[in-house]
């Protein structure tokens, strides 16, 4: 989303004394909000994304403060489960995506699909949920049944795979090098180019240094949690936790 679009929404919540909601938004998308976060505060805007772990997200321009009424995110919860769990497919991300884009649904009337044990919970737009709950029958071969929720169910969360890594300092880019097996220079090739969000900002600065529970995205790679420096190894490197999305 474009910077002037984030400005005509804020503008009309002010103006029209309404709230108004973007779509979900990309982190790429987001990082354009973040950029021009400050003037766009005269509109008071929240992020949210269905739960506490999304990275999609809506921005709401608005506040119960100003406005003298309080209006939800429009974001449903649907799971999607196989009716036949003994005959399903190995069921990945890609594949409900693929099933839902299938549908004539756009990228951005969805936000985050997590999958696991065959399973997703999928969060959209309220305006979308009662069509897919009554028109989703198949995700590859696999015939499944959609739900719509109101209780986030665990699925809901991103499982991560803890790794002990060695990196010669906390910088940003030593550590993308050392998780993703870069070379040094590889990964700071990637800050000018766009690809490197910490915290759901784009980040060019590929000296940052990373501070503990900070979270690094890298546009084609992945995404991971930095964890804290636990000392230095018998060879005078540091050793770090960090949590890889999976």
């Amino acid at each position: 989303m474009e910077a002037h679009r984030l400005r005509e929404l804020a503008d009309r919540s002010y103006n029209n004394g309404q709230y108004t909601f973007t779509d979900f938004l990309s982190v790429a998308e987001l990082a354009v909000f973040y950029d021009n976060e400050a003037e766009l505060r005269f509109a008071h805007p929240t992020l949210f994304g269905g739960c506490d772990v999304s990275e999609r997200k809506m921005i709401r321009f608005g506040s119960e403060e100003d406005l003298g009424y309080v209006q939800d995110f429009p974001i449903t919860a649907l799971v999607i489960t196989p009716v036949a769990d003994r005959f399903a497919d190995d069921l990945n991300h890609r594949d409900f995506l693929g099933a839902l884009m299938n549908l004539g649904i756009k990228r951005e009337m969805l936000g985050d699909i997590f999958v696991r044990d065959k399973k997703a919970c999928v969060f959209c737009r309220d305006s979308i949920a009662g069509y897919i709950a009554d028109n989703l029958s198949r995700v590859r071969h696999t015939t499944v049944h959609v739900e719509i929720i109101e209780d986030i169910p665990d699925i809901a969360s991103h499982e991560t795979e803890e790794r002990i890594i060695q990196v010669s300092s906390q910088r940003i880019d030593a550590v993308i090098s050392r998780v993703y097996n870069l070379s040094r220079q590889e990964a700071v090739n990637m800050f000018p180019a766009g690809l490197i969000f910490l915290n759901g900002r784009s980040c060019t600065e590929n000296a940052r240094q990373l501070k503990d529970k900070d979270v690094i995205s890298v546009r084609g790679k992945g995404k991971f949690e930095y964890a804290g420096e636990l000392g230095l190894s018998k060879k005078g490197k540091l050793n770090c936790r960090v949590r890889i999305y999976v």
